[in-house]
């Protein structure tokens, strides 16, 4: 009889077990099952709430700003905002890696004929601004004298009514639609010279001009800090890079900034870009250096 006793009590404990672990796998495959068809959960939110935009790093501090404002008004939507250079912009909305494609240029033939139904918003103008080292005593340059500076024909600031001291060419790199702009604009197409220093973004050209005393760069006019805006003679008047001069199109080398979609917007990119475009947005786009285009 004892040892029935406890044969009946093993019994009863594997009965136990059996039971628990049936109860078990319902209630997972019932919280599995709410978490894919039911209410959304905190941390598991649909991928349509989500927005990214990649591309231009002239346009990156005016798009993250108002990525930040437009989630603060919009907390179930998660908006990222990646650099990377209008080409990679360009290409990352084309093949839907992205819902918008920031770009600091126009389109190139060959984007046009790859990717036929990207839509141009443009949500901002820019001035290019020549930045030399705080202590550089050029003050003006033609833009006859700065391209010849890029292309090497010039290569020493007394030449130039500036110190004894080596020109340092500061470009940006073959992805950056600040390049492409200036390359056509500046350069006529034309080849920059083979010692020009290349960097990936707008900060990255600023901080080297600001720490070396015989360089040059290029930037957008939201990146003047620590540096001086060189003026542009045109025609004998001596143009500053300013917000201002751009609007009133005096500064000749300026340039619209551009959202690029697939498509017309719509969904959360469209959202985003109307809030990019209306008073808010436009005071963001003024507050970090740009010109408003209403």
């Amino acid at each position: 009889m004892e040892k029935t006793k406890i044969k009946n009590k093993k019994t009863g404990i594997k009965s136990g077990i059996l039971v628990l672990g049936i109860v078990g796998v319902f209630v997972a495959a019932a919280m599995i099952g709410g978490c894919i068809g039911g209410e959304k959960t905190p941390g598991n939110e649909s991928q349509s709430n989500s927005l990214t935009i990649s591309g231009s790093t002239t346009v990156l501090p005016a798009a993250q700003k108002a990525a930040d404002k437009f989630m603060d008004k919009n907390p179930n939507i998660n908006v990222q905002v990646n650099a990377g250079g209008s080409s990679v912009g360009v290409q990352a909305v084309g093949m839907g890696t992205a819902e918008i494609g920031m770009s600091s240029r126009d389109l190139k033939d060959e984007e046009k004929e790859k990717y036929p139904d990207l839509m141009q918003h443009i949500i901002a103008k820019d001035g290019i601004a020549i930045i030399v080292h705080s202590s550089n005593p050029v003050s003006s340059l033609t833009e006859d004298q700065v391209r010849k500076i890029y292309a090497g024909t010039y290569t020493n600031w007394n030449e130039l009514g500036g110190n004894d001291r080596e020109i340092v060419v500061v470009s940006r790199d073959t992805a950056s639609g600040t390049r492409e702009f200036f390359w056509e604009h500046i350069m006529k197409k034309g080849d920059f010279t083979k010692t020009a220093l290349e960097k990936n973004s707008n900060g990255a050209i600023q901080q080297t001009i600001s720490q070396t005393p015989g360089a040059i760069g290029y930037v957008g006019l939201g990146y003047l800090k620590n540096v001086k805006a060189v003026k542009i003679d045109k025609d004998g008047e001596l143009v500053e890079p300013t917000v201002e001069n751009v609007l009133n199109d005096k500064y000749p080398i300026s340039r619209g900034l551009n959202m690029f979609t697939k498509g017309p917007a719509s969904g959360i990119a469209k959202e985003y870009i109307d809030f990019i475009m209306s008073a808010e947005g436009q005071e963001i786009v003024e507050e970090e250096g740009f010109v408003p285009v209403k």
